[in-house]
């Protein structure tokens, strides 16, 4: 039977192809800054939400969207005011997190850690016709920020005091990357996991790193090998029967490995024909003289 024609695995593949854009897109500017581990830390956040979803019987994916929000704006002021003391305060953020979301599941009518689990670890066939619509209109905001803003966020991922002197809200700017970052977690959550989220938005980045060299290039291959790991982990994990969340990973991370190869002797390459350019130059300046 062709998977196209089953309802679940057409709610699956779309939100796959959303994740496979969103993860990547929002990831390009984490790794810029150096905050790579940004995603895991809303994802512990995010469990609170997930928990308080169930407590009050209404969508967890909603709930979450607004519980991570609270929680990136929260790090984000941490990371810019806090100082001695700011790697504590987001210790016990991400850990209360974790803590508040088994907590409250536990307490809610029907919850269990089952139901806990497949927010953890993904579980996109369950996708339901209300998780895609969240989803869809999650994804569009990731997108037009990420997208739309690509150069102002380019500029204070690069270097924030020379984005202050051209006039740019740096601190407004900030914020919102910690915010779609946040929304990007509960867009990726049902199909990767909270504890893999992270994972899709560094490595195609990183594999991309290897052979791109511009910005332009990282991101457009970086949200590419997002689409091709997020499908084909899809796909892959309905034919094996095996998680989906940890397939798509383990299928990053293998393309990583693979493009770290074959960057390595055009690397080479490209340092041989630098210093062979060099030689010329020196030549051709000697001659003048």
């Amino acid at each position: 039977m062709d998977i196209l024609e089953l309802a679940f695995m057409q709610r699956a593949l779309l939100a796959a192809l959303l994740v496979g854009i969103t993860a990547p897109a929002i990831g390009v500017y984490l790794v810029q800054r150096r905050q790579a581990l940004m995603g895991d830390g809303i994802g512990h956040v995010a469990l609170t939400g997930v928990g308080l979803g169930f407590l009050l019987n209404t969508s967890p994916v909603w709930i979450a969207t607004i519980v991570c929000v609270v929680g990136a704006v929260v790090m984000e002021l941490i990371r810019s005011y806090g100082r001695a003391r700011g790697d504590i305060a987001l210790a016990m953020l991400f850990y209360g997190g974790m803590a508040g979301g088994v907590m409250l599941m536990s307490l809610a009518p029907g919850g269990s850690n089952a139901n806990l689990t497949t927010y953890l670890f993904g579980s996109i066939t369950t996708v339901s016709p209300q998780d895609v619509t969240a989803i869809c209109l999650l994804a569009g905001f990731v997108i037009l920020t990420t997208v739309g803003l690509r150069k102002q966020l380019f500029a204070i991922c690069q270097d924030e005091e020379f984005a202050r002197v051209t006039g740019l809200p740096v601190r407004l700017l900030n914020l919102l990357i910690a915010v779609t970052a946040a929304v990007t977690v509960t867009v990726a959550m049902r199909v990767v996991g909270l504890l893999l989220v992270s994972a899709l938005m560094v490595i195609p980045v990183a594999a991309s790193q290897q052979i791109a060299r511009s910005f332009a290039a990282t991101f457009s291959m970086s949200v590419a090998i997002g689409v091709l790991v997020t499908l084909s982990g899809t796909v892959t994990s309905y034919y094996v029967d095996v998680p989906s969340g940890a397939t798509i990973v383990l299928l990053a991370i293998g393309l990583f490995v693979l493009l770290t190869l074959l960057a390595t002797p055009l690397a080479r390459r490209r340092a041989a024909a630098t210093k062979a350019a060099e030689r010329c130059t020196a030549v051709t300046d000697d001659v003048k003289v």
